[in-house]
């Protein structure tokens, strides 16, 4: 197979499988995975990457839909392991190069799914609802899905069977043994699936670098009670909008403390509401209020739940904190928590709210300064126990950034899986499992697909360092008129800047080189506007970086009286 090409090619062997992660190999998000068997696809979640400060006008990024665009037509299902965007927030836009790819996933995952697919006017997508336990036939695939304890309800792990072999597929999860809804990974379908012979087992990464156990759900419960027992004002809550476990903590508080509680953010909204029709979310009687009557209400009645958790600039607290929200006012002395994991790259978005809210008065409190929130991942001890009690053939670590995966098959080999049998892949290296061995046998293109709006893949990388400058550097425009019959300049140069200097006067220096520049090349017979404007680029920025060690972006005109 040749390094790079752009399309998974098929697979010609019988006897083996193909597996090619599109994405979550090397980030914590877009979380994408092709397993191929005799000409047919089955596609593992469909999730998006949040863009970071170096992505300047992107609104979310997909996984690499290239490599399978040709193949389309041999994709027989898509199964989500669970609701998380990281894991399904992408399969809108697959949908749109084909609207009738099935659907399996939990009764949650599908119905946090469905509001999506209505937002992007797609209708009668096939779908089918699956629970753990259930084995069911997919085109040449067998799939059998097991419960996983997750930071949302509804978790599965899937199995899936070829007369090549068998894989399991994790999903994110971790061993919470005394989880809020009483259902905890199913470590003896985990056990039995290793006698029978896991061929490859595909293993959430995300806490391999962490020691010992994930902090129990439940340990978070008292820390927010006595948040609510010390404030006498409002309390805002912020966390994912897909985090029914630690919202239903927060409900239980509140009415501890006779409180009423309010949702706020157009997701959480959406969400709480899917949640409680499908009996994952218990909400008493008169216990949650519009928002549109929060100020009907005393300060020390009231909880709000929110989004925003990670600084988005445009969710509800960053728009509280720069007293921005419609509605919601923050009065000095409210106290504001922050119910949730700090995703890697947004640190610098969460300072600047942790800052904005405190700079307004309020008492903020977070993971760093109580015990607010615990991680949705298995941590280092639990994956040594999973190994341990799978027993793979070989493994291959997923989701997570690259210091996670070579932590968690670093684990893999502790535990007596050779290290020759330890893939660590990139996103669209070329996994095959046949005679249950599974080799690296080439890759290809699985780069990032950026959406901006409602442009989806015209972004290039040349464009986002375009952005990165002019949001960097600033812009310097020039305009000259010339007359290159008489080899003399008309008019100009006239030098604006934006984002680079305050007063254009500082051009003053430059401007007599750049005249003396045109005229030389102009004597010299030079009357092509694109090399006159190339003699204005190079003595400008010349002049820009000796002067003022800056780089911004020059755009020089040449307009021919």
């Amino acid at each position: 197979m040749a390094a790079g090409s752009l399309q998974i090619p098929p697979l010609l062997s019988p006897n083996a499988m193909r597996i090619v992660s599109l994405g979550g190999l090397g980030d914590v998000g877009r979380n994408m995975a092709v397993v191929e068997f005799d000409g047919q696809l089955l596609l593992i979640d469909c999730g998006v990457l949040f863009p970071e400060d170096d992505h300047p006008g992107v609104d979310l990024i997909l996984p690499g839909f290239d490599a399978i665009s040709e193949r389309l037509d041999d994709v027989i299902g898509l199964v989500l392991t669970h609701g998380h965007e990281d894991h399904i927030g992408a399969v809108p836009y697959l949908l749109r190069q084909r609207p009738d790819i099935p659907l399996i996933g939990s009764r949650l995952t599908l119905a946090l799914l469905a509001e999506k697919l209505r937002e992007h006017r797609l209708r009668n997508v096939p779908q089918r609802v699956v629970t753990d336990g259930d084995r069911i036939v997919v085109g040449k695939f067998e799939c059998e899905f097991i419960a996983v304890n997750h930071s949302i309800p509804d978790s599965l792990a899937v199995a899936v069977r070829t007369a090549a072999g068998l894989i399991v597929h994790t999903g994110d999860f971790k061993l919470d043994q005394l989880p809020l809804d009483g259902r905890i990974t199913d470590l003896r379908a985990f056990a039995r699936l290793g006698e029978e012979g896991v061929d490859l087992f595909m293993v959430d990464s995300t806490n391999a670098e962490v020691p010992g156990f994930t902090t129990p759900e439940r340990d978070i419960s008292p820390a927010l009670e006595r948040v609510l027992a010390a404030s006498r004002q409002r309390v805002i809550v912020a966390c994912f909008a897909s985090h029914v476990h630690r919202v239903q903590q927060v409900l239980d508080a509140a009415v501890a403390h006779q409180r009423k509680v309010v949702f706020v953010g157009r997701s959480m909204v959406r969400n709480m509401s899917v949640a409680r029709d499908l009996g994952y979310l218990r909400i008493p009687a008169n216990t949650l209020i519009e928002q549109r009557d929060i100020d009907n209400y005393p300060p020390e009645d009231v909880v709000i739940v929110s989004t925003g958790s990670q600084g988005e600039p445009l969710s509800a607290l960053s728009r509280i904190a720069h007293r921005e929200h419609p509605v919601i006012e923050l009065k000095s002395g409210d106290t504001v928590v922050l119910a949730s994991s700090l995703i890697p790259g947004n640190e610098s978005a969460v300072y600047r709210v942790i800052n904005g809210l405190t700079r307004l008065g309020a008492h903020v409190v977070h993971r760093g300064n109580a015990l607010v929130h615990v991680s949705g991942h298995a941590s280092a001890g639990e994956l040594l126990y999973c190994y341990n009690i799978v027993r793979p053939r070989n493994v291959m670590p997923v989701h997570g950034e690259v210091r996670h995966l070579n932590a968690n098959g670093d684990l893999a080999i502790a535990t007596g899986v050779p290290p020759d049998r330890t893939i660590i892949a990139e996103d669209g290296m070329v996994v095959d499992l046949e005679g249950g061995k599974a080799t690296i046998v080439g890759k290809v293109d699985a780069g990032y697909i950026f959406v901006d709006g409602t442009t989806i893949g015209d972004i290039s990388e040349l464009s986002l360092t375009d952005r990165r400058i002019l949001g960097e550097e600033g812009f310097i425009s020039v305009v000259a008129v010339v007359n290159t019959h008489a080899s003399k300049i008309v008019s100009g140069p006239d030098i604006h800047a934006r984002g680079f200097v305050e007063d254009d006067g500082v051009f003053d220096d430059v401007r007599p080189l750049i005249v003396s520049a045109l005229e030389a090349a102009l004597q010299d017979g030079v009357d092509d506007s694109y090399r006159l404007q190339q003699v204005i680029r190079r003595q400008l920025g010349r002049w820009v970086s000796d002067t003022h060690r800056r780089r911004p972006m020059i755009i020089p005109v040449v307009i021919q009286a």
